[in-house]
């Protein structure tokens, strides 16, 4: 299947020319049912006669070019009409009927704070342009009313809040917000993605509108990406600022899976220059070695590593309610326990040969002994509760007595 991106090169089309590419390549195997020829990118400094060969070769055309930041109003329709126009022309010209997604957005309802937008309308005249041409020829066309789109790669201090929110945070910028309770219905790439991919499948989810709101309607006549996420100004700049500490706290903020989170901290790491990728841990050194937290969770507990000397022992402490988990990754290592109020020692003999996870149990006091005279001994910790100085539930006493 051959298939043409007009806009390749905005933020929509990199992503899904990546992700297309990642399919036809087979580093992708989610899709098994698509095989993906060539691709054509067509974007504003593509020599216009390209057009013309790649609008006869395509099994199928997602059109993303238009414009949404003209210095001249009057730039909106002939960029979100005038060229539609132009490539359904050229489609025609060569009678191919290849299924055609049309990117509008939500701004096309021409409702609530988006009555009167010329933006909107110029969005809208090409929906209907794109209507009649399925009427006209018989094609399939699957018209999508975007909302707010975020994600890697949008372009900041442009048209996206986020990005302009996630290049600056990162940066230690400035930001501008006028009103924190203001809401956003928010896109990510990743799942607009997918639903491009359905479509290519022929399996988009499809609806009708009821204002601003697309409503699920099998026969509906627009399409849309059923996963968004409607989040306040103040909620997206209270979440940044703390994955902006992370560095600092080694806190990283609840993120579950499928959240708003998890896919706004993705998005905020793609921003972050380069200065910043590697950043420094404080390391807790004495004459056995050393210990050095790595990460600090809200409720999945706090992830550490410490490495002993040779021949050295450490711990010989037990806990009233935390617990650990000790991974030996390099060296070896005996394991202590006993059960505070009787005389049995458990022993565990572990290396880094073969990797083990040693629970470390409330109520045992326990140690961990640097088996070799050489080598040092390295062991990934994680503890269900990140340590709280002023509670630290650690006490002292010997495994063995």
């Amino acid at each position: 299947m051959n298939i043409l991106i007009t806009g390749a090169k905005g933020f929509v089309g990199r992503n899904l020319v990546a992700n297309l590419q990642a399919i036809k390549d087979g580093k992708n195997r989610t899709r098994p049912e698509l095989s993906i020829g060539e691709i054509f990118e067509f974007d504003i400094d593509t020599p216009a006669e390209k057009l013309n060969e790649f609008c006869k070769q395509a099994d199928f055309v997602f059109h993303l070019a238009g414009v949404n930041r003209p210095q001249d109003p009057a730039e909106f329709m002939k960029g979100n009409f005038g060229f539609s126009s132009v490539l359904l022309s050229t489609l025609k010209k060569y009678q191919n009927t290849c299924p055609v997604v049309l990117s509008s957005s939500i701004q096309a309802t021409l409702q609530g704070r988006y009555a009167g937008s010329p933006y909107g309308q110029s969005k809208l005249a090409g929906e209907q342009l794109f209507f009649d041409y399925a009427k006209e020829t018989g094609a399939t066309v699957y018209v999508y009313r975007f909302p707010n789109l975020f994600g890697k790669w949008c372009r900041p201090n442009y048209n996206s809040a986020v990005a302009t929110f996630c290049h600056n945070i990162a940066r230690n910028l400035p930001i501008q917000v006028n009103d924190r309770a203001a809401e956003l219905e928010l896109l990510y790439i990743d799942d607009l993605i997918e639903e491009m991919l359905d479509a290519l499948e022929g399996k988009p989810h499809r609806c009708n509108y009821q204002g601003i709101m697309p409503q699920l309607q099998p026969d509906g006549k627009y399409c849309f990406s059923p996963i968004t996420h409607h989040v306040t100004l103040g909620e997206i700049v209270d979440l940044l600022n703390s994955f902006h500490a992370q560095p600092r706290t080694l806190l990283v903020p609840e993120i579950p899976s499928g959240s708003f989170a998890k896919k706004l901290y993705s998005t905020y790491l793609s921003y972050i220059p380069k200065e910043n990728v590697v950043f420094d841990l404080k390391q807790h050194t004495d004459a056995r070695g050393s210990f050095t937290e790595l990460l600090k969770t809200v409720s999945g507990g706090q992830f550490s590593v410490n490495i002993s000397k040779p021949g050295i022992t450490k711990g010989n402490h037990w806990h009233n309610t935390k617990w650990e988990f000790f991974i030996v990754v390099s060296g070896r290592a005996r394991m202590e326990q006993r059960k505070i109020d009787t005389d049995e020692v458990w022993t565990f003999d572990v290396s880094g040969e073969k990797p083990q996870a040693v629970h470390m149990l409330p109520g045992y006091t326990h140690n961990i002994i640097n088996l070799s005279d050489t080598e040092p001994l390295i062991t990934l910790m994680w503890a269900n509760e990140s340590f709280d100085p002023t509670h630290p539930d650690t006490f002292a006493e010997e495994v063995v007595k």
